[in-house]
């Protein structure tokens, strides 16, 4: 397994575990439940700490990436402008959720505002996460802007492109 593999299965934690503690947070304003708060709290330092791995991995699946046709580093620096603030609000998301855990454990009379924040936090991530997701296009053709679904790159059975 290599730096490219590794990349492919952690890079999808730090968009995809945030989105969960949405919803599970959503919920928990929903139906006025603490222990689903603290859950949905619990699952965004979970994300924050995956996000780390994916960011590790990223320099070498760039060094494997930078090799393959059609990978241009304008792309591969786009998407890793995109990944380093997504981090980030990952890891700030991460720790006002640790404080917002021990605030609403502690059950203080802010934990509600904290959540809130943590909220608000969440919905600019997962713009963040969208927008380093689809710069995923360094090798997924099919999400770049203006590919229509046509264009046949693969060979036909007698090994030409026609």
């Amino acid at each position: 397994m290599n730096d490219a593999h590794l990349h492919l299965v952690f890079n999808h934690f730090p968009i995809i575990v945030p989105i969960v503690g949405l919803l599970i947070l959503i919920v928990g304003f929903f139906i006025g439940s603490d222990v689903v708060k603290r859950t949905a709290l619990g699952v965004f330092v979970l994300g924050a700490i995956l996000t780390f791995p994916a960011m590790y991995t990223g320099e070498g699946a760039e060094e494997i990436a930078e090799k393959l046709p059609d990978v241009t580093k304008q792309l591969i620096h786009e998407h890793e402008e995109k990944a380093e603030t997504l981090a980030i609000i990952n890891y700030i998301l991460g720790f006002v959720s640790l404080i917002g855990f021990w605030a609403n454990w502690k059950q203080k009379s802010f934990a509600n505002y904290i959540a809130i924040a943590v909220l608000m936090l969440g919905l600019a991530g997962l713009y963040f996460g969208k927008m380093t997701g689809t710069s995923g296009e360094i090798r997924h053709t099919e999400i770049r802007v203006g590919y229509n679904g046509t264009q046949n790159t693969t060979p036909d059975a007698d090994g030409d492109d026609d």
